[in-house]
């Protein structure tokens, strides 16, 4: 069975390549408004297919669209039939939902699928992809793409970077087995607490990048907005960000892949994060958390490796144990384990030795996949 893996790398345009980009993407925006605008004034319904002839003669009118790839602006087209759909269904299941925005500055993406473009090896520390009517632009590919190319995804990032999203399908590869299980508590106070003792240091990305986030937000605010200092000062402060963003992702990818790595089954509490953060004292730090971002993380791993993520009750894992105890996260892991794999009364028979592990560790690959024994 084969799946959709994606592989992100940034590209390195010149002047010149760039005012193309931003010239192809200003169009795409263009067209996607247009016929959106079609479609609200009408009203009869109108299909993709229609949509896709009527851009055929919208192309004889305006020759500024022939500048952009054919299938470039069709996949716009695409994009906006897909939303509809999806708003549509929406719609169909009770929810409350009004009609599609207009796509403003923040239309960032543009996609060539099947055709229109090629990876050309230099055996440089960059390589070249060839999209059609923009060129040739340096690509810093960082890995070996194994698999079938299907479509690139091009994207500009608030801080003005360029990434190439190369989507490729090849086979499901499925881990070798471990026979293991394991049970997983997340927390505050430490990221998660696991049943074979291992306690995650929580990395508090966004309160440690808060104070400079605050630096360069004051600085922004004292530009004059539309002038080339406060676009200078507005990469900056969307650099920040993205650096937080960058940290954050790199943590979870590690520790989820390790997880899915080491133990067959992996159990975990069913959270309705939404619920939790409308506690205001708490709202903060359960987002930079990213708990949500994890559990999806490590179930979409698990299936593409052939293991297993079972969301069990979090009701009264907790049960009984106050916060001044110091197993309290390691009993409640081991009780989400057990409510999978045994009695969801069971507690562990000895005392552990809980080892806690930096995020530095985490981020350098240096996590313990073996349980410690207690002296």
């Amino acid at each position: 069975m084969s799946h959709i893996y994606a592989y992100k790398f940034r590209l390195y345009p010149s002047k010149e390549q760039e005012d193309k980009l931003l010239e192809t993407l200003e169009i795409c925006r263009h067209v996607y408004n247009y016929f959106l605008s079609e479609i609200n004034n009408s009203k009869e319904y109108i299909s993709y297919y229609k949509m896709c002839k009527r851009l055929t003669q919208l192309k004889k009118e305006k020759t500024e669209l022939k500048k952009v790839y054919a299938k470039v602006l069709q996949l716009v087209l695409y994009q906006l039939h897909s939303n509809l759909k999806a708003l549509a269904k929406l719609k169909k299941n009770g929810k409350k939902v009004g009609r599609l925005r207009y796509k403003g500055k923040w239309f960032k993406s543009f996609i060539y699928n099947q055709s229109g473009f090629k990876i050309i090896k230099t055996g440089k520390r960059l390589d070249r992809l060839y999209l059609s009517k923009i060129g040739e632009i340096p690509i810093r590919i960082n890995r070996e793409i194994e698999g079938k190319i299907k479509q690139i995804i091009v994207k500009r990032y608030r801080s003005g970077k360029w990434f190439a999203l190369v989507c490729i399908e090849k086979e499901k590869e499925t881990k070798p087995k471990t026979g293991k299980a394991i049970g997983i508590d997340v927390g505050i106070k430490h990221f998660l607490t696991d049943s074979e003792e291992r306690q995650i240091e929580n990395p508090r990305f966004y309160e440690k990048t808060l104070e400079r986030i605050k630096i360069e937000q004051r600085k922004l605010s004292r530009k004059k907005k539309g002038s080339k200092n406060y676009e200078k000062q507005r990469k900056k402060l969307a650099g920040c960000y993205e650096k937080l963003r960058n940290q954050r992702d790199d943590f979870l990818h590690k520790l989820s892949r390790f997880y899915v790595d080491n133990y067959d089954v992996i159990c975990v509490e069913n959270l309705t994060i939404k619920n939790m953060v409308k506690n205001h004292k708490l709202a903060k730090s359960i987002l930079d958390a990213s708990w949500g971002k994890f559990l999806q993380m490590l179930s979409y791993k698990a299936e593409r490796a052939g293991k297993i993520v079972k969301k069990v009750n979090p009701r009264g894992t907790s049960k009984g144990l106050t916060y001044k105890n110091k197993l309290r996260d390691y009993i409640s892991a081991c009780r989400i384990l057990l409510r999978e794999w045994g009695s969801p009364d069971s507690l562990p028979e000895r005392k552990p030795l809980l080892r806690t592990i930096s995020c530095k560790d985490i981020v350098s690959g240096q996590v313990f996949s073996m349980k410690q024994e207690a002296p």
